[in-house]
């Protein structure tokens, strides 16, 4: 990927909101910079106030910047802001769907916006491959939020666009949703920003994370290359046969072991380091264990981790 060009990136993008009423302001976006390659999925992470939606708002043009730059598939969205608007679509949930209209009226209507050739044959494809072909010509009112949340990415999608920009596509969704929308994705060849509070649907999508907070950008890269950026520690799941009680009671003792939690079959250690191994070992030897297996860390406790050490 290193090969291919950038299509999204930001040279320090600052967002400044003036607060009505008090003579203060809101610091959104502090410096942004940012670069997203062709056929990237790049996702931004971060708790409600962080700035994310400030974010996808000013990079698809719906808000100015107060400082600095973005450029689209190399377009300056303040000089050329219809070349750089005509390169993305974008999903904020479910919330640019006409719910008094149709299915299919939805679809049409922003075709016809956005000058889709061929139009009719696109609609009806997408609704099918979305298994929304039955419910064409219903009201959108009717649809459940799975159906609306399917009909909205299937509107972003018909406009064949090079850049996606995702906004919580998969909020409120039950499992099975999920899965479906995550699977649609993975076989996308956009480039696509994405923004969720749903850790697993990042990383089974996501090439590369940012983790947004009060406005600063903490960490970037892939999940695995922020991990080494942390001062990792190690969580082992533990489960043993017999003299459950015995092996709480030396691992204790351990000063390599920072937190012992128990389980229904035994427990979850925390070791200061991977070169406790050997010491861990030793001390397991002595009893009857089924199992020992190393927990990754995943994407809730990786922001988690970053959020305190700030």
């Amino acid at each position: 990927m290193s090969d291919t060009k950038n299509m999204i990136e930001t040279v320090d993008l600052t967002k400044i909101y003036e607060l009505k009423g008090k003579k203060k302001t809101l610091l959104a976006l502090n410096k942004i910079n940012l670069s997203i390659k062709e056929g990237e999925v790049f996702g931004l992470l971060g708790p409600n106030g962080a700035g994310k939606t400030t974010m996808i708002h000013i990079l698809t043009t719906l808000k100015q910047p107060t400082s600095g730059h973005v450029f689209i598939d190399g377009y300056d969205i303040e000089r050329r802001p219809k070349r750089a608007k005509s390169r993305i679509a974008l999903m904020l949930e479910s919330k640019m769907l006409y719910r008094t209209v149709t299915a299919y009226d939805n679809l049409k209507f922003f075709c016809k916006i956005y000058k889709v050739q061929n139009y009719k044959e696109k609609i009806h494809k997408i609704l099918k491959d979305f298994k929304l072909e039955k419910w064409t010509n219903q009201y959108v009112e009717y649809f459940s939020s799975g159906m609306r949340m399917k009909l909205a990415l299937c509107r972003t999608l018909v406009l064949n666009r090079k850049i996606l920009f995702l906004d919580e596509p998969t909020v409120g969704l039950d499992v099975e949703n999920v899965s479906f929308i995550v699977n649609k994705l993975k076989n996308i060849k956009s480039t696509i920003f994405l923004t969720s509070h749903d850790m697993s649907v990042v990383e089974k999508l996501c090439d590369r994370i940012a983790i947004l907070h009060k406005g600063n950008i903490l960490k970037i890269g892939t999940k695995e290359g922020i991990s080494q950026l942390i001062e990792k520690v190690i969580n082992i799941n533990i489960d043993i046969k017999k003299n459950k009680n015995q092996l709480k009671s030396e691992l204790e003792q351990q000063n390599f072991i920072n937190k012992i939690e128990e389980t229904e079959k035994g427990y979850i250690i925390t070791i200061k380091n991977r070169i406790y191994y050997k010491e861990l070992l030793n001390v397991l030897r002595k009893y009857d264990i089924l199992k020992v297996k190393e927990l990754e860390m995943n994407l809730e406790d990786l922001f988690l981790k970053v959020i305190k050490q700030e």
